[in-house]
């Protein structure tokens, strides 16, 4: 596990194991969002593993699967839900940590400027710039 920290509440990383939910305890997280569903590959943990671990270690769970580059608006409402109604800091992930990143944009569409949301995302090694038209709209959306 190697969180990379979008902001001081999130960070985003690859795939979580029952085993990594005490070290990510441990690091000071108090919260763990998956955004992978069940079954992606084979040998990966199921949310139910998953949210079991993290219950044993005191943490939140929340399961926001998101199939890659198919963004819900209810997923991205979800991920807004999760973030101001869980514990914080949080730990949110999946395969490669790129939809939990492009979540976290999603949702930071309206509050920071386009620019600053790639910024922090790119220092985290995440090229968001394909999703610059839906970032831009979302922030039109939330002004308007």
């Amino acid at each position: 596990m190697n969180p990379k920290p979008l902001a001081p509440d999130i960070s985003v990383t690859t795939q979580v194991t029952p085993a990594a939910i005490a070290a990510a305890k441990a690091a000071g997280f108090r919260a763990i969002i998956n955004n992978r569903p069940d079954g992606e590959e084979p040998g990966q943990p199921s949310s139910a593993e998953l949210e079991a671990a993290a219950k044993a270690a005191g943490l939140e769970y929340r399961h926001i699967p998101v199939v890659p580059g198919a963004f819900s608006d209810a997923q991205i409402g979800a991920f807004c839900d999760a973030m101001g109604g869980c514990d914080k800091p949080a730990l949110a992930f999946c395969k490669s940590g790129m939809r939990a990143t492009s979540l976290w944009a999603l949702s930071q569409a309206g509050k920071l400027a386009t620019d600053e949301i790639l910024r922090k995302a790119d220092a985290c090694g995440y090229d968001l710039t394909p999703l610059v038209p839906r970032i831009e709209a979302r922030a039109r959306g939330a002004q308007g």
